[in-house]
């Protein structure tokens, strides 16, 4: 039976380096049961994907148990993975077939007081940190909560992060605490996963004027698939593209990025928002269940923006581009003993 034509869009996903900046897998170190499922994204057409190793309240010992699980499971399977650790990890990936897997931190909490674990850290994969899950923390004031600022503690986060390499990622985080960032780092600043308030207001979105700062630093902003910040829990193509346009009419194509959020175990999220509802107030579409933007969904993506006129040398900037750009701006070789 002969092969069906690869479509317009699919041809130059094939064609550029494409990467997920955030996803979510289970945070269970001793269950591994859902990390198959990353070939999901493979067959999708993307090289490289960077996934959490905890957020929120979780301390030190959890974040350092879920990496250890998930470099042990990557590492078993040198044939279809690839650690992230390089930006010329993702190339390596794509000439050998495989999926680049990288790791982020959702929140500071995973630093506790301790700065040195920064370095640490790093030199295990993990490549952004967010500063606030929703809630204040050490280092300052989450969207969801009362936001006093950036603390002393989180300049010196902030500080450590760029020494080291790590990405300085502001998504989640109090806007008041995000522009001390942007005062204060030397480096470009992310917004990993946030969506554009102009288009849905929400807590979790984010205004032009803090899209057009982090432009400013040279950084990206991250578009995510969660159905409730694309607005009324609508995950079309249609939607998710409108928002990646928003971006790129306030500050061009070169400060846009894929992070589609996806979490592969949605169980697992309903029983954390009904543990934290504190933390999600009534109104702002928790209720209505988690719904998101499936990897699968990419091809129907980019031939939506295709079709609305944009070049391939613009969708192979947000495909992967403009992140790759910022890893060899700003990522460091790890350190060995």
């Amino acid at each position: 039976m002969p092969h069906a034509t690869p479509s317009p869009a699919r041809r130059l996903i094939d064609a550029v380096p494409v990467w997920d900046h955030h996803a979510c897998m289970p945070l269970r170190p001793q269950d591994t049961s859902f990390l198959p499922q990353l070939a999901r994204h493979k067959a999708a057409g993307f090289d490289a994907i960077t996934v959490n190793i905890g957020f929120g309240e979780q301390g030190p010992e959890e974040h350092l148990r879920m990496i250890a699980a998930m470099r042990h499971w990557l590492l078993a399977r040198p044939d279809d993975y690839l650690l992230l650790l390089e930006a010329d990890d993702i190339e390596r990936a794509r000439a050998t077939g495989r999926l680049a897997v990288g790791f982020d931190i959702e929140g500071a909490n995973a630093v506790g007081d301790q700065l040195s674990l920064i370095q640490m850290y790093y030199d295990l994969g993990v490549r952004w940190m967010l500063m606030a899950y929703n809630t204040a923390n050490r280092v300052g004031g989450g969207c969801q909560d009362e936001d006093g600022g950036l603390t002393p503690f989180g300049r010196a986060v902030v500080a450590e992060m760029e020494r080291v390499g790590m990405q300085v990622c502001v998504s989640h985080t109090g806007h008041r605490t995000v522009r001390d960032i942007f005062d204060v780092a030397t480096h470009p600043v992310i917004f990993s996963h946030s969506n554009c308030a102009a288009l849905h207001p929400h807590p979790r979105n984010i205004s032009d004027d803090l899209i057009r700062a982090c432009a400013a630093t040279g950084g990206v902003v991250g578009i995510n698939g969660v159905g409730i910040f694309l607005g009324l829990n609508d995950i079309s193509s249609q939607t998710y593209a409108r928002h990646v346009d928003h971006v790129v009419q306030l500050v061009g194509p070169a400060h846009v990025s894929i992070a589609l959020d996806y979490v592969f175990d949605t169980r697992e999220l309903e029983e954390h928002v009904e543990k934290m509802k504190a933390t999600f107030p009534p109104g702002l579409g928790y209720e209505l269940g988690a719904r998101f933007v499936p990897p699968e969904q990419l091809e129907e993506i980019v031939a939506t923006l295709q079709g609305w006129g944009y070049s391939d040398a613009d969708l192979a900037a947000l495909l992967g581009g403009n992140l790759l750009r910022l890893a060899q701006q700003v990522w460091k070789a790890p350190t060995h003993v």
